[in-house]
C-alpha cells in the first residue's frame, strides 16, 4: 500500500506491508500509518493473546493521541504506559490471554524532527544519502551481547535466545520507555519494521534497499520478499515514509 499525504503543510509519500510469513499460522503484528502517526507492534503469547495484545496497543495508541497537543515525548510516553496498563488489565481478567504481550515503537514526524517511544525489539531506522542508523535500541538479551561485543550482529541473528526480550507491554503494570528525537531533513526516509524483517534481514542490506527503490511501496514490498526468500520465520510488518524533497 502506497499513499501521499500532508504533514505539516508538506506532502510525504508511505509504504506499508505486512505479510504472516512462511512459518506462521496467524499474523500478529499490527501497525498505525496515520500521519503524523506512526507505529508498528509484534504481539506475542499463546492462543490468539499476541493478536489481541498488538491490535489493544494500535487502537490504544491512535484513540489516545488524536486531537493531542501536548510535546511529543509526553504524549507519547502516556501514549504507551496507557496501552501497556490496557493489556496488563486484560490478560489479568482473561485467563485466556494471560501472558500476552508485545513489542511497540511509536512515532511522530513533526516540523524538522521525529520523535520515537520504544519498548520491544521492534526497530525504527533513518536513511540519509545512502547511509542506515538505527534509532532504536532493541531490548533483548541478544542486543545486550552484541552491545558487549560478545557477538557480532550476523552471529545475533542465529543466536538461540534472539527472542528472548527484557522488556514488552503487557508483562508488568507499568512499563519503563525509551525516548529518542531525531533531527531530520529534506528526502529522509524512516522504517519502522518488526523483528520478522530484522531477524534475516542485516541494516546495511536495508539501507541498500530503501535507497535503491524510489518509491516507498516498492521499498516495502522488497523488505517483505527478501525477509520472506530467506525462511520468513516470523510475521513481517514495514513502514515505509519518505520525507518531501526541497
Amino acid at each position: 500500500m502506497q499513499r501521499a499525504e500532508e504533514c505539516d503543510g508538506s506532502v510525504m509519500r508511505i509504504g506499508v506491508m505486512t505479510d504472516i510469513g512462511k512459518a506462521r499460522r496467524t499474523n500478529e503484528d499490527a501497525f498505525l500509518a496515520e500521519p503524523p502517526w506512526f507505529a508498528v507492534a509484534d504481539g506475542m503469547g499463546g492462543h490468539a493473546a499476541g493478536d489481541v495484545a498488538s491490535r489493544l496497543a494500535i487502537e490504544a495508541v491512535r484513540s489516545f493521541v488524536a486531537g493531542r497537543e501536548d510535546p511529543a515525548e509526553t504524549v507519547i510516553v502516556e501514549a504507551i504506559r496507557k496501552a501497556n496498563g490496557m493489556i496488563w488489565r486484560r490478560s489479568q481478567e482473561n485467563r485466556w490471554l494471560d501472558g500476552m504481550g508485545t513489542t511497540l515503537t511509536l512515532m511522530k514526524v513533526e516540523s524538522g524532527r521525529c520523535v520515537i517511544g520504544h519498548v520491544g525489539d521492534s526497530r525504527g531506522y533513518l536513511v540519509r544519502d545512502g547511509a542506515v542508523r538505527r534509532l532504536t535500541t532493541d531490548h533483548s538479551v541478544v542486543e545486550e551481547l552484541v552491545r558487549t561485543g560478545t557477538l557480532s550482529e550476523r552471529e545475533a541473528l542465529e543466536h538461540p535466545q534472539r527472542n528472548l526480550l527484557t522488556r514488552a507491554l503487557g508483562a508488568n503494570p507499568d512499563v519503563q520507555v525509551d525516548l529518542v528525537t531525531e533531527p531530520l531533513m529534506a528526502g529522509d526516509r524512516l522504517l519502522l519494521c518488526t523483528d520478522g524483517l530484522t531477524a534475516v534481514v542485516l541494516d546495511h542490506e536495508l539501507g541498500e534497499i530503501l535507497t535503491e527503490e524510489a518509491e516507498p511501496e516498492k521499498a516495502a514490498a522488497r523488505l517483505v520478499q527478501i525477509a520472506n526468500a530467506r525462511g520468513g520465520p516470523d510475521n513481517i510488518t514495514v513502514v515505509v515514509l519518505e520525507l518531501p524533497q526541497p
